[in-house]
């Protein structure tokens, strides 16, 4: 992929961009698989580089790689998105204005139907997380709920990488619903169980988030850019530090806030004590809801989630 060549020649070759672009832009249309994924990626990377703002070169791009999620190749439409994620990292200030396309290409990703290892829909959250940084609540309301309903099955993937990125996903979507508290604090009550468990998750590129691999479709890996990791937190801390505010209960916000800090060790057996006296109090009809989803990660292929199950439960 040719990364290198295109963050040299965006520092060093700005006024022979344009010519190079409309050469490239038509083999994003070829029928031969190479040309497409070549292209794809030199102009996906050129996205994340101011240069395509001087040259006034994000609108054709935008323009070029969107159609490209229903590329037939998986490597072209991951690439694809990647470029469209890129625009948060070389054209923030442009963020807003194409916003709704934008995300409207994430959401569609995540229901890739042709995509068995979920690698569309990683590089989805990926770069949605990356948008979202520079996006307001008015931009993202109205594909909150989706997002969030669509990304809790990733919570248990057995790829980690899914695990991690969905779940800081989730942390960064909850505050955006905190106006509409509502409506989203039911989609956190109903995650919660799985966010207070996967603290003992037992990768630690779960709990801490960073660069990490992904299955491929052939047994090989796909190794993403290190500035495509979400946040160099814990993942699990970060998300319920900022669902803590939308759960209901001061008590417990307090808690996420001061235990569940990423430079703090925690004893999770006190720690879980103490959160469920505060859901008790709380929230006591959520008693059965609780225990049934805990009695599910009683056959969790993790023994240190079947063995944290119980303890919640008691």
């Amino acid at each position: 992929i040719p990364s290198v060549p295109c963050r040299a020649m965006a520092r060093l070759c700005g006024p022979r961009l344009p010519r190079i672009i409309r050469s490239l832009i038509p083999a994003l249309g070829s029928v031969f698989q190479c040309q497409r994924v070549t292209s794809t990626a030199f102009l996906a990377e050129l996205l994340s580089h101011h240069v395509v703002n001087d040259l006034i070169l994000l609108e054709p791009l935008l323009d070029a790689l969107t159609p490209l999620e229903k590329d037939s190749c998986l490597l072209v439409r991951v690439l694809a998105l990647r470029g469209l994620g890129n625009v948060a990292s070389g054209s923030p200030e442009k963020l807003r204005k194409h916003g709704t396309q934008l995300l409207a290409s994430m959401v569609g990703a995540l229901d890739d139907k042709d995509d068995p290892n979920n690698l569309v829909a990683l590089e989805a959250m990926s770069s949605l997380s990356k948008l979202l940084d520079h996006l307001e609540e008015r931009d993202v309301q109205s594909m909150l709920l989706h997002v969030a309903i669509r990304i809790r099955p990733f919570f248990d993937s057995e790829h980690p990488e899914l695990r991690r990125c969905s779940i800081a996903l989730f942390g960064s979507l909850s505050r955006f619903g905190r106006a509409d508290s509502e409506v989203f604090s039911e989609q956190i009550l109903n995650g919660l169980v799985t966010l207070l468990l996967h603290l003992q998750d037992p990768r630690p590129d779960v709990v801490k988030v960073g660069p990490g691999r992904i299955p491929g479709n052939s047994g090989g890996f796909l190794v993403p850019d290190s500035r495509h990791s979400l946040f160099f937190l814990q993942a699990c801390k970060f998300a319920l530090r900022m669902c803590g505010p939308s759960v209901g209960c001061e008590g417990l916000r307090e808690m996420f806030g001061n235990h569940l800090r990423e430079e703090r060790g925690l004893h999770y057996g006190e720690f879980l004590n103490d959160v469920c006296k505060f859901l008790m109090r709380s929230h006591p009809s959520l008693l059965s809801r609780l225990i049934s989803t805990n009695l599910f990660y009683f056959k969790s292929p993790w023994r240190e989630l079947r063995a944290a199950a119980p303890m919640f439960i008691g």
